[in-house]
């Protein structure tokens, strides 16, 4: 007996006047994460910048601590990569700023650095760093704990 053929393919049918489709339900609801990096070495921002930009998230930029600290308040970035050294605000009283206020205590931060120390890496992670790379840092692990830390943040 022969029947007549099934199709396991999908179709899309248009939407009725007035509806909108509903893959523009759950699309218009996905926005990229935004990441903050703020370091005063403009060549480690624009790698950081383009491996993050290739990963898929939006970043912006900082050149120092207290314009990082600006643009988290009126940016609200998904999350920070602070450089220790700065000039002016560094990265660790950023951190630690961060992570004072209720409003921006959630943000996840990772701390960059040239400091290998046990010591200095226990200094990162108490003022509130969720992570500390030291640099050079590998751009590929950078990402992998961006993409972590965002993950391990989405509650």
């Amino acid at each position: 007996m022969v029947g007549a053929a099934v199709s396991i393919i999908p179709t899309v049918m248009a939407p009725a006047a007035g509806h909108s489709a509903p893959v523009a339900d759950w699309v218009t609801g996905i926005t990229e994460p935004t990441v903050l990096v703020a370091d005063d070495d403009v060549d480690v921002r624009d790698l950081i910048t383009s491996k993050l930009v290739a990963a898929g998230y939006r970043v912006i930029t900082a050149e120092d601590g207290a314009s990082a600290l600006r643009q988290v308040v009126t940016e609200q970035p998904d999350m920070v990569i602070l450089d220790v050294s700065m000039p002016g605000l560094d990265g660790l009283s950023v951190c630690y700023e961060l992570h004072s206020s209720a409003d921006t205590a959630q943000i996840p931060v990772l701390m960059l650095s040239g400091h290998s120390r046990q010591v200095d890496i226990d200094l990162g992670l108490t003022v509130g760093a969720d992570d500390y790379l030291v640099k050079p840092f590998n751009p590929a692990e950078l990402v992998r704990r961006v993409r972590w830390l965002l993950l391990a943040n989405e509650d």
